[in-house]
């Protein structure tokens, strides 16, 4: 942030230090030599980072530098000066024509980024902190500057048959993603609430997806797969049954420190491509005691590579660290990975985690999390 704050401040103070250099100029140098490009810079530097006003009052000032100046060398009926002061009102003109239009273009881009924001919080809305005894947490890093989400998804939900989740990456770009990732969360939700078992909520997210590939014409099959992972999370019973389909296996911490990958007992195929499949769907149950917090994230936290082109390994990075809740486990896991990578990332990543408090703690602890430490990549 300083040195953008530098930055800004030089700009600032630019169009003021050009017309006092061109007084300057003027005044030192022969009535040959004229200081009118430095007058006509002024204004149009403040023109698409200042306010209209500011921007009117730097070519008022530009104008009555340059008339100031003729007025001071006795040159003001010449025909160059005349010249000159014209050019300078016609720039300072121009300029507020600038400001203008990019004021509007910042206002549209402005209302933009309001849509695209309500997009997300429509499509992707963020699950509650507390659902059903549990605490939750999720983050959505986008790969793209000033994006807000792509065609990675999560969704948390209480139903009769305890919580249930999806995490799950959309292969694909663009606005097609976005409709893709539309398309799961609607059928999670609706299917969640519907069927008996985890299975068959995956088959209802198999069957929503081939629908959409055939809605869609020209949809390639093997590209508009999505990899997702379900769990649900009875409200007895201290356990967790997760259908992996194709997705990087989650992480259950324990609360000493200790991890261990959820890797499926049956590998399987993708959503979308189930009709390639020719096994049923079977949910993989372990152990969820309290205390415990099980991560969820998309390839686009294992794949984020350092500058030496070092995949991201979350269990290695994890292990031996002790979180005191899911938000802080999360805020740690962003800024590592910032670090890995140096800032920059080729692919979106969602991360969603979820732990099992013990009876009577509070729903957020504001202590912070202690990591051990460790090279930065």
């Amino acid at each position: 942030m300083a040195p953008f704050g530098a930055t800004r401040r030089f700009l600032r103070a630019l169009p003021p230090l050009i017309i006092a250099g061109g007084v300057v100029f003027d005044v030192a140098t022969p009535p040959s030599y004229t200081a009118a490009p430095l007058f006509s810079a002024a204004p149009l530097i403040a023109a698409p980072f200042f306010s209209r006003l500011t921007t009117l009052l730097t070519g008022i000032a530009a104008i009555l530098a340059s008339v100031g100046l003729h007025v001071y060398n006795g040159t003001l009926s010449d025909v160059p000066s005349l010249t000159e002061t014209l050019t300078v009102v016609t720039v300072s003109a121009l300029a507020m024509v600038i400001n203008l239009v990019v004021r509007r273009s910042g206002e549209r881009l402005a209302s933009a980024r309001v849509i695209a924001e309500a997009a997300q919080r429509a499509v992707l809305p963020m699950p509650a902190e507390r659902i059903a005894g549990l605490q939750c947490a999720a983050r959505y890093e986008a790969a793209q500057a000033d994006a807000f989400i792509g065609g990675d998804l999560f969704a948390v939900q209480d139903t009769p048959y305890g919580v249930r989740l999806v995490v799950g990456d959309v292969r694909g770009k663009g606005m097609d993603a976005v409709e893709a990732v539309a398309v799961v969360i609607g059928a999670f939700r609706e299917a969640a609430e519907q069927e008996a078992d985890l299975e068959g909520v995956a088959r209802r997210l198999d069957r929503a997806l081939t629908r959409e590939g055939d809605r869609r014409e020209g949809l390639d099959a093997v590209e508009g797969f999505t990899t997702a992972v379900l769990a649900e999370i009875p409200r007895e019973g201290g356990s967790v049954r997760i259908v992996n389909r194709g997705h990087p296996p989650p992480l259950l911490l324990h609360g000493d420190g200790s991890l261990e990958p959820v890797e499926p007992a049956d590998p399987a195929l993708p959503l979308g491509m189930g009709e390639l499949s020719v096994w049923p769907d079977r949910a993989d149950e372990r152990p969820y005691p309290v205390g415990t917090t099980l991560l969820f994230y998309t390839d686009g936290l294992s794949e984020a590579r350092d500058a030496h082109g070092v995949f991201y390994d979350p269990a290695a990075r994890l292990a031996g660290a002790v979180f005191p809740g899911p938000e802080e486990l999360l805020d740690a896991l962003v800024d590592d990975v910032r670090r890995h990578t140096g800032g920059g990332s080729t692919d979106d990543m969602a991360l969603l985690a979820v732990s099992r408090p013990a009876a009577g703690a509070p729903s957020r602890r504001r202590t912070m999390p202690v990591v051990p430490p460790g090279p930065a990549g």
